[in-house]
């Protein structure tokens, strides 16, 4: 991911290596300084393929104390997790950035798996300083990241599912959406879920019992107000409502009785991936340093940790960090001409989580509400007074990890100086 940050560091590069990776081959070129082709070599998806590449930087001089550096197009799988567990520099460079670098070496719009790994490997010659190797994170945050990264992928699963869902049930059954609409999580609630699974269409839903009803209330975890419920519930499945043919009403419901499944299934997830996740996140030692910040709880601290890493040497400036997560803004110039608007390129994962993660320090933090206030004066609209606040509570974070100390509120937000509120707005 790119960010705006200071060359990661300055070396003489003898050699590098640049993979182009494929499902179940890999093609491996060397070259040295000089862009001359040491060696290539078309490796196996495999443990020997991997040996064979070892034995391939051995001979042009890899040893433990001078590693050649790799670049490949991925920063995952199970090449690169030996790569990184063997302890050298592994550079995940964007497809993107490899398409504009071989046009440097051929303008025929050419292209093979061979002249690939050749563009990878003169990335790293000529241009190592500019890109990032991966970073240093323990296996226990790396552990993390998996986790939490499926229990969002789970959540948006989830959310996918419900949509399906509710647009299905617009079309033959209202009644059930009006029976849920004012609860908060309307079709997610584990009352709805069951409710739908007993009477999956409106005839079954109008011939329900009072004691069926109520069973399946209070099955769905209900522990109070059960009867006032119940009668809540067949009061509106018994109205009058426009209805489908009786044999489309059927099929539409066993629809239903298969998208319930679906959601369900995303349900469960989601809520596994949550426990598991929070587990092995408050193992980690800056679990402490991060959930002592507003708004953010055991989850979506996790998710944080999962996208940063505890690899302090990944980002040596919190503009970094910022950058890497969108936070801060982006300036355009040319001529006259100055334009600022916020960052595309970014860790969308990070965005997400700190979205969430500055709404709901609205409320734990008056110093995060005075910030968005102020900024919401200056003229910033919703999501930009937001994001600004996201900005700054990230400057905190990467603050109280490098000095390893937790939130303070009143050094964090401490009132302005006039001059500030001047430059601010």
């Amino acid at each position: 991911m790119p960010t705006d940050s200071e060359p990661w560091k300055e070396r003489v590069v003898h050699a590098t290596c640049g993979i182009d990776w494929a499902e179940d081959h890999h093609d491996v070129v060397v070259v040295d300084s000089g862009a001359r082709l040491l060696g290539k070599l078309r490796i196996s998806d495999d443990a020997a393929g991997f040996q064979d590449l070892l034995r391939l930087l051995a001979e042009h001089g890899d040893s433990p104390d001078d590693q050649i550096p790799i670049a490949i197009e991925t920063s995952r799988g199970l090449l690169v997790a030996c790569l990184r567990a063997s302890g050298r520099q592994v550079y995940a460079i964007n497809p993107m950035a490899v398409a504009r670098y071989r046009d440097r070496h051929a303008v025929s719009r050419k292209k093979s798996d061979h002249q690939d790994a050749v563009v990878l490997a003169n990335i790293l010659r000529t241009d190592t300083e500019f890109h990032r190797p991966l970073p240093s994170d323990s296996d226990l945050v790396r552990a993390i990241a998996v986790l939490a990264r499926a229990q969002q992928d789970a959540v948006w699963d989830r959310t996918r599912a419900h949509n399906r869902l509710r647009s299905h049930l617009r079309e033959y059954y209202p009644a059930i959406l009006e029976a849920f609409a004012a609860k908060r999580e309307r079709l997610l609630s584990r009352e709805a879920r069951t409710i739908l699974a007993v009477a999956p269409t409106p005839a079954e839903a109008a011939r329900l019992t009072r004691g069926r009803l109520r069973n399946a209330v209070t099955r769905a975890g209900r522990q109070r107000r059960i009867e006032a419920e119940t009668d809540r519930l067949l009061e509106v499945f018994r109205r009058t409502w426009l209805r489908q043919p009786a044999l489309v009403e059927k099929a539409m419901g066993r629809q239903t009785l298969a998208l319930l499944a679906q959601l369900d299934a995303a349900c469960q997830a989601c809520d596994d991936l949550a426990a598991d996740t929070e587990e092995l996140f408050l193992q980690h030692p800056d679990a402490e340093i991060i959930t002592s910040f507003p708004g953010l709880a055991t989850l979506t601290g996790a998710r944080i940790l999962a996208e940063i890493g505890d690899d302090r040497a990944r980002f040596s400036r919190a503009g970094n960090l910022k950058a890497y997560a969108g936070s801060a803004p982006v300036t355009r110039e040319s001529g006259k001409s100055r334009h600022v608007t916020h960052r595309r390129i970014k860790n969308s994962r990070l965005a997400a989580t700190g979205r969430h993660w500055a709404f709901a320090a609205l409320t734990a933090s008056p110093g995060a509400h005075a910030h968005y206030n102020r900024r919401r004066d200056t003229g910033d609209r919703y999501h930009a007074a937001l994001r600004n606040l996201f900005n700054r509570m990230l400057g905190q974070l990467h603050h109280c990890l490098t000095n390893r100390q937790t939130f303070d509120e009143a050094i964090a937000f401490s009132t302005p100086a006039p001059a500030q509120l001047a430059a601010a707005a």
